[in-house]
């Protein structure tokens, strides 16, 4: 199986977000219900991402199809995702998505900050692109996109320690992608806040656990997120210098990563590691003059790229994104 972005790929990897992001069941809410009338279908508070069995997930499934369509016009469904992406992202569906943020002091935390920071990636991944289509739905999920960059703003400050977990709440993957859509949308004060925050939470760490990873329903690598994170705030000779300290074993050559194994992907939780391989993969690419972490990178990915079309629910609904995002990267060396 290529590890190559190319139209056969983009052809075959479309089709998981199109199976799911118009598909509202099983659908898991993460919602505190507060009262009765809380207890509705998830097109009810979140009629933009309704699919994909949760809101994250729906997210990055539209990212997905935004960013094949930009790169593969000509790809088999191109019609139908621009059709299932012009019924989500409308102005109104957006506006609810919004107003689900104050239904009440419950719903002010959603998502955060793994969906925040997706659906900033979906907004950057819109901003500057010149098509009708695009330029209507980057404009239509603004509104959105700047309520969590006000987000943002009020949280870190406040995050006493990061959390440093391979799933949702990792906190340098929050930041990650959040410096990526400041950056591109160049919103400087923004981007030197998460900055900062970034110095602050992770710049002392030294000597990096990564012998413990992974966890059994890990899809990040806690170090090597954070390794990825202190790349984009730190200057060249900065960054080697944290990262001789923090991951020696990487910055020496010697580190050997073996790709996260998978015995059972019909399980949710277990197949979550395939998601790792990607993750680790788009953390390891950027290190240009690391040679073992480009051959790292590469067998993750080509462990785990063949396998993630299987036809079971549990990895299907999420893993597309996963392994797209961990492509481009690769493209973007």
């Amino acid at each position: 199986m290529s590890i190559e972005l190319n139209l056969a790929q983009a052809n075959r990897l479309a089709t998981l977000p199109l199976d799911c992001i118009c598909r509202p069941l099983p659908y898991k809410p993460g919602h505190t219900i507060a009262s009765e009338k809380d207890l509705v279908l998830p097109q009810v508070h979140h009629p933009a991402f309704y699919g994909c069995f949760d809101w994250h997930s729906a997210v990055h499934g539209h990212w997905s199809l935004v960013y094949l369509l930009k790169l593969f016009p000509e790809m088999e469904a191109a019609q139908e995702a621009r059709e299932k992406l012009n019924k989500n992202l409308t102005k109104e569906n957006i506006q609810k998505e919004l107003d689900y943020f104050f239904l009440s002091p419950y719903t002010k935390a959603f998502e955060r900050t793994y969906g925040w920071a997706w659906f900033l990636k979906l907004q950057e991944e819109l901003s500057g692109w010149e098509d009708p289509d695009g330029k209507r739905w980057f404009q239509n999920l603004q509104i959105l996109a700047d309520f969590f960059v006000e987000s943002y703003q009020s949280f870190l400050p406040n995050l006493a320690y990061p959390i440093r977990t391979g799933q949702h709440s990792n906190t340098a993957f929050g930041i990650s992608f959040a410096i990526d859509y400041a950056q591109t949308i160049q919103l400087d004060t923004f981007a030197e806040l998460l900055k900062k925050e970034a110095i602050r939470l992770f710049y002392n760490d030294k000597n990096g656990p990564i012998d413990w990873e992974p966890g059994g329903y890990d899809f990040f690598s806690p170090c090597l997120m954070e390794m990825d994170l202190m790349r984009k705030v730190l200057s060249g000779s900065a960054f080697q210098s944290w990262l001789e300290q923090f991951l020696p074993s990487l910055y020496n050559h010697s580190l050997d990563l073996q790709p996260g194994q998978i015995k059972n992907r019909a399980d949710g939780f277990l197949v979550h590691l395939d998601g790792l391989n990607f993750s680790r993969a788009w953390c390891m690419y950027p290190l240009l003059n690391n040679a073992s972490a480009q051959i790292m990178a590469d067998e993750h990915i080509k462990f785990s790229i063949d396998k993630i079309t299987d036809g079971d629910y549990a990895g299907q609904h999420w893993l597309a994104s996963f392994a797209l995002f961990a492509l481009k990267v690769k493209s973007e060396r």
